[in-house]
């Protein structure tokens, strides 16, 4: 019986810290999608600062960055908040996703957006932020259900493992609905391949 095919999401996070929650909840939250879901973190703070004369050649960290996102089925960005808005680092690698012009390796790509922070509003604003950029840049995001999450000081153990069950459960929903996505807008790629 042949194995069902997990799709390869690439997770950006947009904090540069090691410490930071949304690396702690990506690094939880690729244990709980294994079944459905491949996560692999895309790591964003080698890239330069985005600067059109570095366009060619090509820095290897961007030529790098550029060929993961291209390579994945999917696209998941795990925002926090700064001043009401995303992550410069965040915006940087946006930039250079799209850069040079016609290389543009968000177009056409399956996205999720969500975000978690300590405080109440759960990095709302800046996943707004992030919505109108990624139209942008022709990211296909799903807009329902939105994570807004307020991560609780214990919802992860020691061990990396996510004990708070709400927030497991919803993850897990949300699998399901992100991973049915994929496949939704994969198949409309093909057809739409197919009579072109």
């Amino acid at each position: 019986m042949p194995v069902p095919h997990r799709p390869r999401v690439a997770v950006v996070v947009g904090s540069l810290s090691h410490g930071s929650i949304n690396r702690k909840l990506a690094l939880a939250w690729a244990k709980l999608a294994a079944p459905k879901l491949d996560f692999k973190i895309v790591e964003i703070g080698g890239l330069p600062l985005y600067d059109r004369e570095l366009e060619s050649p090509l820095p290897a960290a961007v030529a790098h960055f550029k060929q993961e996102i291209a390579s994945a089925d999917a696209v998941l960005f795990l925002t926090p908040e700064y001043l009401r808005t995303i992550p410069a680092a965040l915006k940087n690698a946006l930039e250079w996703g799209a850069r040079p012009y016609g290389t543009n390796v968000w177009a056409g790509k399956p996205a999720a957006i969500a975000g978690a922070t300590p405080g109440a509003i759960g990095t709302a604003v800046a996943q707004s932020h992030l919505r109108s950029i990624a139209t942008i840049l022709e990211l296909i995001v799903i807009s329902q259900p939105e994570l807004y999450l307020q991560l609780k000081a214990d919802a992860i153990d020691a061990s990396g493992e996510i004990v708070d069950e709400a927030l497991k459960d919803l993850l897990a929903r949300f699998d399901d609905v992100f991973a049915a996505w994929i496949e939704r807008q994969s198949h409309q790629t093909l057809l739409a391949a197919a009579n072109f």
